[in-house]
């Protein structure tokens, strides 16, 4: 063999040995819909924390394996695998819950007991999406877990797929958190065509105090009502009632700050990171991944409307009127579906301020989401 022919004997096994034979064009829409999210989130800032995860993984998911080598979360015993273990098994969504316990004042709601009724409403999103996907020849199983994105709640939307249909999980997770991303884009043109301007312009009255007593008694009281009534979101309730508990008791203030901020944090990296993984062309770019993400759209564009005709329709009956926009909070991205709130509020008063009033029904939509999805997993579970 001569020099030449050995050189290029190596150099055939050296390109073999890289990336670039096993690159599919998918590949390539799925590197480009990463750096996509990227640029979103850094550009836009649309969920930052999410989407620099998520588009990096997606980026890491689609660069193709050498034939012989184990690295993807579809191969067993690789360290992505190991990691996607929490995303699988649903590990990680309650831990995201628990800090999201430790975060989220409950005292507007409290206050205002009457707007837990518009995050309830939003619900209705979820439940109508589901028969839909059913109407679609999707199994029982797998429009539960479609529907669940309607929510606008990732987590619940990643548990409720690991339990339902975990062959659709890596689409139906992407799908809740680019909605989640793009509240600020979806939901103020629903805002305006469903509401009036006079509509926009009602005042609502400032919150009253909430005791420290309320507080405490609230997460232990909430957490039996709504397990009781559905079993099946004990573990997403029980951790983000616990993590309120931890908040609001004040005397585990480590534990509580711990929660919402170094454990939420290392959970959050973790679970978008390994979506994005999960989201290999071979696997992600099928049909019902398309048709998935348009039954999303259309989840979240009808929970968002639930809220806002719910909010009118109280109006009916109420001498204090509620300024129908809170209800476009009932979809549980918060806080950034009450911040949009607040946005488009202030487009038409500057002086109208309606972002403590958004996060009422904003953080009845988180627990509305995970009563909506143990009530599936009780009804739909294999």
């Amino acid at each position: 063999m001569s020099s030449f022919d050995y050189i290029s004997q190596k150099a055939v096994q050296l390109f073999e040995t890289t990336a670039l034979p096993g690159m599919e064009p998918g590949n390539l829409i799925m590197v480009v819909i990463g750096i996509a999210f990227i640029y979103l989130a850094i550009s836009k800032h649309y969920e930052p924390l999410l989407l620099v995860p998520i588009g990096f993984g997606i980026i890491v998911g689609n660069i193709p394996s050498v034939s012989g080598m184990s690295l993807t979360v579809y191969d067993e015993g690789t360290v992505l695998r190991y990691l996607y273990f929490g995303v699988e098994q649903g590990v990680y969504p309650p831990l995201i819950f628990l800090g999201i316990g430790a975060m989220t004042d409950f005292s507007t709601m409290l206050s205002n007991p009457k707007l837990v009724l518009l995050g309830a409403a939003a619900q209705v999103g979820v439940f109508l999406t589901y028969l839909g996907a059913l109407c679609l020849a999707f199994t029982p199983q797998e429009a539960g877990a479609i529907g669940i994105i309607g929510g606008a709640d990732g987590p619940t939307a990643i548990f409720l797929s690991s339990r339902l249909a975990p062959e659709l999980l890596g689409a139906i997770a992407i799908a809740a958190y680019s909605y989640m991303a793009l509240v600020p884009v979806i939901q103020p043109p629903i805002m305006k065509l469903l509401t009036s301007r006079e509509e926009r312009l009602i005042r609502m009255k400032p919150s009253r105090e909430v005791s420290r007593q309320e507080r405490i008694m609230f997460p232990v009281a909430a957490f039996l009502i709504c397990t009781t009534l559905a079993p099946g979101a004990i573990v997403l309730i029980g951790m983000l009632f616990f993590g309120n508990l931890l908040k609001e008791c004040t005397v585990t203030d480590r534990l509580a700050m711990t929660a919402r901020t170094a454990m939420i944090d290392v959970v959050t990296i973790l679970l978008g990171f390994c979506v994005g993984t999960s989201t290999n062309a071979q696997y992600f770019l099928q049909a019902k991944s398309i048709l998935i993400f348009v039954l999303g759209a259309t989840a979240f564009a009808v929970a968002t409307a639930c809220g806002l005709l719910f909010a009118k329709f109280m109006n009916l009956f109420l001498n204090e009127k509620i300024n129908p926009l809170v209800g476009a909070a009932g979809v549980s991205a918060v806080p950034d579906s009450a911040r949009v709130v607040q946005m488009v509020g202030q487009e038409e008063d500057p002086n109208n301020f309606l972002l403590m009033h958004a996060m009422a029904p904003n953080v009845a939509g988180v627990i509305g989401s995970a009563i909506a999805a143990g009530i599936l997993w009780s009804q739909l579970g294999k």
